[in-house]
């Protein structure tokens, strides 16, 4: 018979302590907090006391008008909401299972493989089992990551960042990311030959947010070729008012090139014919090495699996 000896056990933690440390992070107030979790203040503290207690550390700053989580209290709520979100996954798929539904999986992608791979790797999922429930999330890395880290997502395709720990992350690389410039069908620049950066220095761009990997490394092609970086800028990241602005006007678009392909081919731009030499990072597949995918997650994974090897002739190792 296994010997369970976790600390929980013995602290006999209790789900409204992991609901109360949520709660208290997110209203910054032990009073606040108490009414969302429908319980009393004194309850309240008495639950955050015991669970201080057990761990031997403070978990919140008291201060004058509210409380503010310690270095612990930041881990411990990291975690109260990976355990959480464990929990509610569990009965959303139970209750899936119950229905005759075979489950739900998330993942979450960025923008360009949300273009590329998603399309046939959910059409593969519900090709197989048509009842399997998908949700598809497409944002930058970052937003993405910090939704995994919270549980939120089973899957990703996305980019590691140095920032990122990878201690327990399995990261399948699948292709790295170039980029184009797009501009409207009929743009005058479609018409010259011999395209060079110097040419369109002067030229209005769209471009992504002050910050972003993208916006450096475009910035810095033009300062390697000594040119200073384009200074007639929109800085956005969304693609719809992306494709109107250039339909209304002659600014250029740095997008990915996967991207940029995928407005051409709907007559929505052109990709004009200039080298732009700042591709991104290596973008892949990203799951947890310390949970096991759902079943309906692994469905998605052997998707994905197939997708990838006919959107870009890589075969995937990662378990499934």
């Amino acid at each position: 018979m296994t010997n369970y000896t976790h600390w929980f056990i013995r602290a006999r933690l209790k789900t409204r302590q992991l609901l109360l440390l949520v709660a208290l992070a997110e209203e910054g107030n032990i009073h606040r907090a108490a009414q969302v979790l429908n319980m009393t203040q004194p309850a309240a503290s008495k639950l955050l006391k015991d669970l201080e207690d057990v761990l031997e550390v403070p978990l919140f700053e008291r201060l004058p008008r509210g409380m503010r989580p310690t270095w612990y209290g930041e881990c411990m709520i990291r975690h109260a909401r990976m355990a959480l979100a464990s929990l509610n996954e569990a009965h959303d798929e139970l209750m899936a299972l119950k229905a005759g539904r075979f489950g739900q999986v998330s993942v979450g992608t960025i923008t360009a493989p949300g273009l590329t791979l998603m399309p046939p790797a959910i059409a593969i999922v519900k090709r197989d089992q048509p009842n399997l429930r998908v949700a598809l999330e497409i944002e930058t890395s970052a937003v993405l990551m910090e939704r995994f880290e919270q549980g939120k997502l089973d899957i990703l395709v996305a980019r590691l960042s140095a920032e990122h720990d990878k201690a327990k992350l399995h990261y399948e690389p699948l292709t790295e990311e170039p980029v184009s410039a797009l501009v409207r069908p009929g743009h005058p620049l479609l018409a010259m030959t011999g395209l060079t950066l110097r040419d369109l220095v002067g030229a209005g761009w769209i471009v992504p947010p002050s910050g972003s990997v993208l916006r450096h490394r475009f910035e810095l092609m033009f300062r390697e070729e000594g040119l200073a970086p384009p200074i007639n800028v929109i800085e956005t990241s969304a693609l719809l008012f992306i494709t109107r602005m250039l339909q209304q006007s002659d600014m250029l678009a740095v997008l990915a090139t996967d991207v940029a392909r995928y407005y051409a081919a709907h007559g929505l731009g052109s990709v004009l014919p200039v080298a732009v030499p700042c591709h991104m990072d290596a973008f892949g597949i990203i799951t947890h090495t310390d949970r096991l995918l759902s079943p309906a997650a692994k469905v998605m994974m052997r998707a994905l699996k197939a997708a990838s090897l006919a959107v870009y002739g890589r075969r995937l190792e990662v378990d499934a």
